[in-house]
């Protein structure tokens, strides 16, 4: 009788081909081709967008939406009362100041001129005749022929007399005056608007309404609210020289003039916490209109030699705005950085960044941190033509 012993040596010895066999025909069902499995490489690198981190001199803008503002409008009125005899302009024209914009009927006022001439002369030949008076009394009195107060009669009519001539020739003057006033012309250089009264009404120097409008149109202002937290700012900016500031259309498409800051109000609106400022456009064009809405920005400050980088490369996380950075082994790391303003898709970053350092701009989104990257190839011309025809529609 065989030991139980010698019976589990023996099955020991089977079991074990038996299990290499089993393993053998395992891996051989797992290959897809029937061979031994093939070994595991390591991930391709993500394609990404890669820029180095640039250096510049880094305007600081301040944005603000304005109103634009005429220096003078002058309401043209009447001085005196009668009738508009003729306009002399056309609506909407650039007129210089002096220019002929219209005549009041001057008749009854030349009337009034040559009264008062005729008044003056009246006056002048009494006074003639008292002096001629005084001057002979004056000799007999002192030849004792005649009475010394015949004579300080005499002086006293022509000191009156004298009086009565200047108060003439005051109202010759004031009357010529009135005269002129029947001439209507421009105070300043401008565009005049509307007429609002036509030839032949009667216009009054009381009429709440003038005959028209005259506008300047250069140089012209530009008024805008800022914070007023960037009031001590644009001050220590604006002692070493007007700050440069310019107007845009409202969609900020166009730039329609550049300037210089003129103005900075004394108070602050305490409702808003604004203050308003002024700039100052030359406005040949025009380019500018007054009572235009218009979008301004002012530059306030220049960093110089600062490090930007495009604005797409700034993340967001729970620690604050970072960047993909990556190094000599094209392993993209995260580092935290603190930024400034931004202007035309820059952004200037305040510390966490060096001049040169290489990040990621475009396809962050694939990106962890310890990835390897690769620069993203440019897209061929005809991809180019594509996507520029599927943007044109």
């Amino acid at each position: 009788m065989t030991s139980l012993f010698t019976v589990l040596r023996r099955r020991k010895w089977v079991a074990l081909p038996v299990g290499a066999a089993i393993a053998a025909a395992l891996a051989y069902s797992l290959s897809p081709t029937g061979h031994a499995a093939p070994k595991i490489s390591a991930p391709a690198p993500v394609a990404v967008k890669m820029v180095a981190a640039g250096q510049e001199d880094f305007p600081v803008w301040l944005d603000a939406a304005g109103t634009v503002t005429s220096f003078n409008v002058v309401n043209v009125r009447s001085r005196v009362d009668g009738q508009l005899e003729r306009v002399a302009f056309q609506e909407g024209q650039m007129v210089h100041a002096g220019d002929l914009l219209a005549v009041i009927d001057p008749r009854p006022l030349q009337a009034q001129v040559n009264q008062s001439a005729a008044t003056l002369a009246q006056e002048q030949a009494k006074l003639a005749s008292n002096q001629v008076d005084l001057k002979r009394a004056a000799g007999l009195a002192a030849a004792g022929a005649g009475p010394t107060q015949a004579v300080d009669t005499l002086r006293a009519q022509v000191a009156t007399q004298t009086a009565a001539v200047q108060a003439a020739r005051a109202a010759l003057d004031s009357a010529r005056l009135q005269l002129g006033f029947t001439r209507i012309t421009a105070p300043i250089d401008g565009r005049i608007g509307q007429r609002l009264v036509p030839p032949g009404s009667m216009v009054h120097a009381t009429d709440a309404v003038g005959i028209a409008t005259i506008t300047q149109m250069n140089p012209i202002w530009t008024s805008f609210p800022v914070p007023q937290d960037q009031l001590p700012l644009l001050l220590d900016g604006n002692q070493a020289r007007p700050l440069r500031v310019e107007v845009l259309s409202r969609d900020r498409t166009r730039s329609l003039a550049a300037g210089v800051l003129d103005f900075v109000d004394s108070q602050v609106t305490p409702a808003v916490g604004q203050v308003t400022l002024k700039a100052r456009f030359d406005n040949a064009g025009p380019a500018l209109w007054p009572g235009e809405l218009v979008a301004v920005r002012m530059l306030v400050q220049t960093h110089a030699k600062a490090v930007v980088v495009p604005d797409q490369a700034l993340q967001q996380g729970p620690q604050g705005p970072f960047v993909y950075v990556v190094d000599a082994g094209h392993v993209a790391q995260v580092r935290q950085v603190s930024t400034g303003e931004a202007f035309k898709g820059m952004r200037r970053i305040q510390a966490g960044l060096r001049t040169g350092e290489i990040v990621i701009a475009q396809g962050q989104y694939r990106v962890e941190p310890g990835v390897e990257v690769e620069q993203l190839a440019a897209p061929a011309a005809s991809d180019a033509v594509a996507s520029a025809a599927g943007a044109e529609q």
